[in-house]
């Protein structure tokens, strides 16, 4: 059986409060891709927070649920890694 793929943007932060401070923007309608490229720690910042294609388990556990469980164009988070906290924006995924 093929591995699912999926597409994701996210934001990543060091602390949960500014990751909701983060969603809070976004809910009052700011663009996810702007606020990535002004907040994100993460290299994808360059691109909108835009990660490309990946398949299930290239992510850590906690980030691979989101993308895979949860309703895709919806954001999600803030989600806790060892990276630090993400908002999470699924594009797609395979079924």
């Amino acid at each position: 059986m093929a591995k699912k793929t999926a597409s994701a943007y996210h934001i990543l932060v060091k602390t949960e409060k500014e990751a909701s401070a983060i969603k809070e923007k976004l809910k009052k309608g700011a663009n996810f891709q702007q606020l990535a490229k002004q907040h994100s720690t993460c290299p994808s910042r360059k691109k909108g927070g835009d990660l490309g294609e990946f398949s299930q388990g290239d992510m850590v556990k906690a980030f691979d649920d989101v993308v895979f469980k949860k309703p895709i164009l919806e954001v999600h988070g803030p989600v806790k890694t060892k990276f630090g906290f993400h908002l999470i924006k699924t594009v797609y995924r395979s079924s």
